[in-house]
């Protein structure tokens, strides 16, 4: 069966003819009407490189208090490196059709990895206006090179160069998380697998929607991962709710942005929050990002540090395998 992508689906309409009735949300989802117009924060900016280590910590571990997301620059990773990342990334999406299709996701399969537009429909029996594409690039034992493109040619060395400097950042992160909850360094990491923490890629490709005001690329949701490290191209279209509000995340050249996920706000007990957001499309041109899932492994059991429970703050969240915690989130059941 030929699955309908996007991608050809934008390149039908114009904003004269509309777009199909499946991708037009509700009222109260339609970023026409619920995109907060007035004056909106800013999303934190953090500098990695600040010599004041302490404030960093601080910083960061008041972000995920208050916001569950912040900015980070001088990060460590080159400029060439992320520049490297999305040329490849624009490149796959750039091929024929019938190339990419190569590597779509079975309908069969019991994976992320590979291409793909999300078939099923939400509740209300809507799309997002997005396609897509998963692989794991750490850790080694979980990559499986058959499901990367063998085209463009630099497309393996680009994405093997960002997910080694990627590891840094993400011990970096949370190490300053753990610290930030008075905890010793490590044990925000160990807690999500240590050197078995998974980072899984998606390429998120939203091509020009006839109708932006509308659509949404991705509904509003959290990340079901530990913490989501995320590099747009320069088109907006990340929105953050806070403050009952939903509003764009201002984008930043070379930063990165950081998502706090289900599972540190788990370990954290709520002490650090996972962020509510979405993506919103434009009108003219493309939109695409390189989000990195830092999650842990499925047979990790994942709860409320012991360290951050006692009478006063007893457990907010359950015990249970992060496979298990999956499996609730994406089937709608109870946690």
């Amino acid at each position: 069966m030929e699955v309908e992508r996007v991608q050809a689906i934008a390149s039908m309409f114009t904003a004269k003819d509309g777009i199909p009735a499946e991708f037009v949300r509700s009222e109260n989802e339609r970023p026409g009407i619920t995109t907060f117009q007035g004056p909106v924060p800013d999303v934190p900016t953090i500098d990695l490189r600040d010599p004041d280590r302490e404030k960093i910590i601080r910083e960061i571990a008041d972000a995920s208090q208050e916001w569950g997301i912040f900015q980070v620059v001088n990060h460590g990773i080159p400029d060439d490196i992320i520049r490297k990342l999305q040329d490849v990334g624009k490149e796959f999406f750039g091929l024929p059709q019938e190339e990419k299709e190569e590597y779509a996701i079975k309908p069969e399969s019991d994976t992320l990895e590979g291409y793909g537009t999300k078939l099923q429909k939400d509740m209300e029996g809507k799309k997002a206006w997005v396609d897509f594409f998963f692989h794991n690039i750490w850790p080694l034992s979980r990559i499986n090179h058959n499901v990367w493109p063998k085209n463009p040619p630099a497309y393996r060395e680009a994405n093997e160069e960002y997910a080694k400097y990627m590891q840094n950042v993400v011990d970096d992160l949370l190490s300053s998380l753990s610290l930030g909850l008075g905890l010793e360094a490590g044990v925000l990491k160990d807690a999500v697998g240590g050197d078995d923490l998974e980072f899984l890629l998606k390429i998120n490709y939203y091509p020009p929607c006839p109708r932006p005001d509308l659509a949404l690329g991705v509904v509003a949701h959290t990340d079901m991962s530990a913490i989501t490290v995320l590099v747009p191209n320069e088109i907006s279209g990340l929105q953050v709710f806070k403050d009952d509000i939903w509003f764009d995340v201002k984008y930043i050249p070379n930063a990165l942005i950081v998502h706090i996920g289900d599972q540190t706000e788990i370990l954290s007990n709520g002490k650090y929050k996972s962020v509510l957001h979405r993506t919103t499309v434009n009108k003219e041109k493309t939109r695409m990002s390189w989000p990195v899932f830092c999650s842990p492994p499925a047979e990790m059991v994942v709860g409320p540090l012991t360290q951050l429970v006692d009478d006063q703050n007893p457990p907010k969240f359950k015990t249970k395998k992060y496979k298990d915690y999956q499996y609730c989130k994406l089937n709608k059941l109870p946690q």
